[in-house]
């Protein structure tokens, strides 16, 4: 039985098949996530898990070189825009607008849905290598 990090199977096995320059999102409760794209749902109630716990524990099994976000994070919920950055100091940072965001799920791996009920949380994170290039 594994004993920490990511325990929820599903997430777990498509973490660890994710290639270099492969992409995935991770979202709020309501992100509308089109057909075709894995939905690893892990909204419990409103605010259960956070979108914050949801990704430290992704970032904590993950390699990211870059992540898309609304660019509407700016003014609607800055507070979370800091998180993202200082847990993302090095990898490349992209904002486009929130619908253009949704369109582009479209071709992610997969998505995990959090119980997040602020605004503007969904980030579409692009994977790197764990390895010096």
């Amino acid at each position: 039985m594994k004993k920490r990090g990511i325990l929820n199977a599903q997430l777990i096995g498509l973490i660890a098949a994710l290639g270099h320059k492969d992409t995935f999102m991770v979202g709020d409760a309501g992100m509308p996530i089109p057909a075709g794209v894995t939905v690893v749902d892990l909204a419990l109630c409103g605010g259960v898990p956070t979108f914050r716990q949801v990704m430290d524990a992704v970032l904590d099994e993950t390699e990211i070189e870059a992540y898309t976000i609304a660019e509407e994070i700016d003014e609607k919920n800055p507070e979370l825009l800091a998180y993202i950055r200082e847990k993302l100091p090095t990898a490349e940072e992209e904002k486009i607008a929130h619908t253009e965001l949704k369109k582009r799920s479209a071709s992610c791996r997969f998505a995990v849905r959090t119980g997040e009920f602020t605004p503007y949380p969904n980030i579409i994170l692009r994977a790197g290598v764990a390895f010096p290039a």
